[in-house]
Order: structure tokens, then C-alpha cells, then sequence
């Protein structure tokens, strides 16, 4: 196991899901070069609500229908977005992204949080890194159930 997702378990440790998420982002922004946006949004009340984050303030409210986080929640499944302007539906929270990443968080067959990366130049995500947030994706996963974390 690498470095990143051992702290990230580390964190998950933490009963209080804020606290927990909000120690993840400012990880994830520490140990990953080059990005300007880490953090989470939450499947809440038929929209997707923003959570534990580092960098700019961010879209508050997100619609499952729009964005690149939409259609993650959509598909269930990773969005890594070499150029974000190719994107179809795109929402620019903040207008120096280029490139991002976003993962769900899959417990008991539904979506209901995202890992989201933001960076300011195109094609920054790799393989490795969409990786290592799958696997975080799924110790986020594990810690909603053993922590019952709740919105």
C-alpha cells in the first residue's frame, strides 16, 4: 500500500465523518503536486452538496444531470477528465481548471459521496492516482458503514 492511502485510513480512524473528510482533502492536496482543488460532495437531497474541501470556495449545490461530478453520480463510476473544456456540461467552479478527477463512493450499491480533484493544467491525473482515490473511495466506503455516518 502506498503512502497516501495509509494516511487516508489513518484518518478514517475519526468516528466525526467531517473531521475525517475534511483531514483527507487537505492529504490528498499535500501529497498530490499540482492541483488546486481537493474535496468531497455529498449525495444529499436529490443534488449533489459540497463537503469537506481545500482550495477555492466551490459550486455549492450540483445537479445529477450537469458536470463532470453529475455524471460520475450518473454512472457510478471514475470521470478522469484530461481537458475540461472538451467537456460537455462542464461547470467551472473555479475558471483555472483544466483537468479533473472524480471518483464515487459506492456504499450498498449507491453513490453518496465523490472524491473530487480539480488542476490547473490539462491532462494532470494519471492511472496511478485514479488508483490510489478508487481505493480510498472504497476506505471511505467501509468507515460510512462502520462509522454510520449519516447527512
Amino acid at each position: 500500500m502506498n503512502i497516501i492511502n495509509e494516511q487516508i485510513r489513518a484518518f478514517l480512524d475519526e468516528p466525526d465523518m467531517i473531521a475525517a473528510l475534511g483531514n483527507i482533502s487537505a492529504c490528498i492536496m499535500m501529497n498530490y503536486e499540482n492541483i488546486n482543488w481537493s474535496g468531497f460532495y455529498f449525495a444529499k437531497n436529490g443534488e449533489l452538496v459540497l463537503g469537506p474541501f481545500q482550495g477555492k470556495p466551490a459550486c455549492t449545490h450540483i445537479p445529477f444531470d450537469k458536470g463532470v461530478c453529475g455524471k460520475t453520480y450518473r454512472d457510478k463510476a471514475v470521470q478522469r477528465i484530461d481537458d475540461v473544456l472538451s467537456f460537455p456540461g462542464h461547470i467551472a467552479c473555479d475558471s483555472a481548471s483544466r483537468s479533473e478527477l472524480c471518483v464515487p463512493v459506492i456504499v450498498s450499491g449507491e453513490c453518496v459521496a465523490e472524491i473530487d480533484l480539480d488542476a490547473p493544467v490539462p491532462c494532470r491525473f494519471t492511472e496511478t492516482e485514479e488508483k490510489e482515490m478508487l481505493q480510498a473511495a472504497e476506505d471511505i466506503a467501509s468507515a460510512f458503514l462502520q462509522h454510520n455516518w449519516k447527512f
